[in-house]
């Protein structure tokens, strides 16, 4: 793959791929950033190995998810959306608990991500924020079908629980 043909590919899957890593960072978006660039870098590194058989986008996000999973250890998952909500104060408040960004629409969806483990937490946002199907989910996240839809279920479960606990 050329330079060229790389970046043309990266400009027109750099926005889903910083939503898909700003959901698995629960909406922490220089952490999200970082990741970005972290994959962006291996994926440009290993570009010579692309073969042009399956979507760009699906090899770039394996790639996303690989480096999202070796830096999880310092991404925390909390019990609860209180719980999440106080650590990301920092990110997203101030001292008084006022959010900056008033307008962050998913903010209590990225509060209960937080408190899901990273895998449920990386097939629950490439199935519904990004509209993967089971089987290319399987294939980024080398897991398998079956594992794909208990992570899943096991998600919305949660997220559910998440949800109706903080309404």
């Amino acid at each position: 793959m050329t330079r060229e043909v790389f970046i043309s590919y990266v400009e027109r899957e750099q926005e889903a791929l910083r939503g898909f890593l700003l959901a698995l960072c629960c909406g922490n978006k220089g952490e999200a950033d970082d990741l970005a660039q972290d994959a962006l870098v291996k994926a440009y590194l290993s570009s010579a190995g692309y073969q042009d058989k399956g979507k760009f986008r699906s090899w770039i996000f394996k790639i996303a998810y690989n480096t999202f999973l070796n830096h999880k250890a310092s991404i925390r998952c909390t019990e609860s959306i209180d719980e999440a909500r106080t650590l990301a104060s920092p990110l997203w408040g101030d001292e008084r608990g006022a959010y900056a960004d008033s307008s962050f629409e998913n903010q209590d969806l990225y509060l209960a991500l937080r408190t899901l483990p990273a895998k449920e937490r990386s097939s629950i946002t490439l199935f519904y924020l990004n509209g993967y199907n089971i089987k290319e989910i399987a294939a980024i996240t080398d897991s398998s079908e079956d594992a794909v839809k208990k992570q899943l279920s096991r998600g919305r479960d949660r997220l559910r629980e998440q949800l109706k606990m903080d309404n």
